[in-house]
């Protein structure tokens, strides 16, 4: 994917600016999921209880998770930086769960470019809108307002121009 400049980065503001493959949420990612963050809720863990004793008939992922995969996503869609070798999470404004993910769905990102800021010390401050969609489902799996940072280095871009 060709890297963009700091200009056409501003000029997207207000668009959508990309919508990622499906990638598709196995048992297999959620139990390596439950093994990091030590959350083994039989809701993401056990499919026969979970399908017996849950409304959603099976194990599902969990919201975190589903979160977490944004970063891949992006990669996998949102141009980088000319000049920006480097980027960081920096938080969110707003994150939303609205449908659960259920094992074996897919997935993918709707990426809508909020705002941009730039800073003299080189770090430009992203935002994205993003909607996590579940395959047909009416309702995504999650919506948020996601920071992200980029450093350009100011006087390696002055050089350069």
């Amino acid at each position: 994917m060709k890297a963009i400049t700091t200009d056409q980065l501003l000029s997207g503001v207000g668009t959508e600016v990309g919508v990622s493959p499906w990638r598709t949420v196995t048992q297999t990612m959620i139990d390596q999921f439950a093994d990091a963050t030590d959350d083994h809720q039989f809701i993401h863990c056990d499919p026969e209880r979970a399908a017996a004793e849950t409304p959603f008939g099976c194990t599902i992922a969990h919201g975190f998770l589903t979160l977490s995969l944004l970063s891949a996503m992006t990669y996998e869609t949102i141009p980088r930086i000319e000049g920006g070798d480097m980027g960081i999470n920096h938080g969110f404004e707003s994150v939303k769960f609205v449908t659960p993910v259920k094992t074996g769905s897919r997935i993918r990102t709707r990426f809508v470019l909020a705002d941009v800021k730039i800073r003299p010390s080189g770090w430009i401050q992203i935002t994205h809108d993003v909607t996590i969609e579940i395959e047909n489902s009416v309702k995504p799996a999650l919506t948020a307002r996601w920071l992200t940072l980029t450093f350009v280095d100011p006087e390696r871009n002055a050089a350069a121009g």
